[in-house]
C-alpha cells in the first residue's frame, strides 16, 4: 500500500478545490454532486478555513485523491469529512487518513478529548474504517440521512477518545443500560 501525505488547503486554491469536489460523485454525502460554484462561495465565506475548520488534500503521487475537512476545532470533540474519489476507493486511503487526522487532532489540539465521525448506515467502507482507527460506535440514528432523492438512512455515529488513542485500546460501550 502507497503511504499517502496531506497537505493543508489554502483558500487561494479555490478553484483546484472546485475542480476536485464538482468532478467526483460522492454517494455518502448528501445529494452525492457537489456545484463548483457553491465550493467557490463556500472558500470565500471559510468554510474549508477559519479559526475552527482546516481542510487537508489527501495526496498520492503527488496527486490530490481526496480532503480532509476537520471542524468544530474550537470544541473538545472535534467533527471531519472525509472524501477519497472514486479511484481510489478500496486502498486503504481512508485509514491512512483517518490514522492521519486522529494523530494530528490529538497532537496539535492538546484541548481535544474525543473525536466523533457520523457516517450513513450502507457506507460499509467508512464503517470499516472507523473500527480500524479504534474509533467506536456510539450512536445510531433511524432515518436520519437524506440521500439525494429524499430517501432516508440510518446514520450512525463513532468516536475514539483520547485516552483510547493513548494507550492503545478501546474502551467498550454499555448500549443495554435502561431498566
Amino acid at each position: 500500500m502507497k503511504k499517502i501525505e496531506l497537505r493543508r488547503f489554502s483558500p487561494d486554491e479555490a478553484d483546484a478545490l472546485a475542480d476536485f469536489l464538482s468532478g467526483e460523485v460522492w454517494p455518502f454525502h448528501g445529494s452525492g454532486r457537489v456545484e463548483r460554484a457553491d465550493v467557490a462561495r463556500r472558500v470565500a465565506e471559510g468554510y474549508y478555513e477559519d479559526e475552527e475548520t482546516r481542510t487537508f488534500w489527501i495526496v498520492l503521487d503527488e496527486r490530490p485523491v481526496g480532503i480532509v475537512r476537520l471542524f468544530d476545532l474550537g470544541d473538545d470533540t472535534p467533527l471531519f469529512d472525509l472524501r477519497v474519489t472514486e479511484a481510489c476507493r478500496g486502498a486503504g486511503i481512508g485509514t491512512q487518513a483517518v490514522q492521519w487526522l486522529v494523530s494530528y487532532l490529538f497532537t496539535e489540539l492538546p484541548e481535544v478529548h474525543r473525536i466523533e465521525g457520523t457516517t450513513r448506515q450502507d457506507n460499509v467502507a467508512m464503517r470499516r474504517v472507523f473500527r480500524r482507527c479504534g474509533f467506536v460506535k456510539e450512536g445510531h440514528f433511524r432515518q436520519a440521512w437524506p440521500d439525494g432523492a429524499g430517501l432516508l438512512h440510518d446514520a450512525v455515529a463513532y468516536a475514539i477518545l483520547r485516552q483510547d488513542w493513548n494507550t492503545g485500546t478501546v474502551t467498550a460501550i454499555e448500549f443495554d443500560d435502561e431498566a
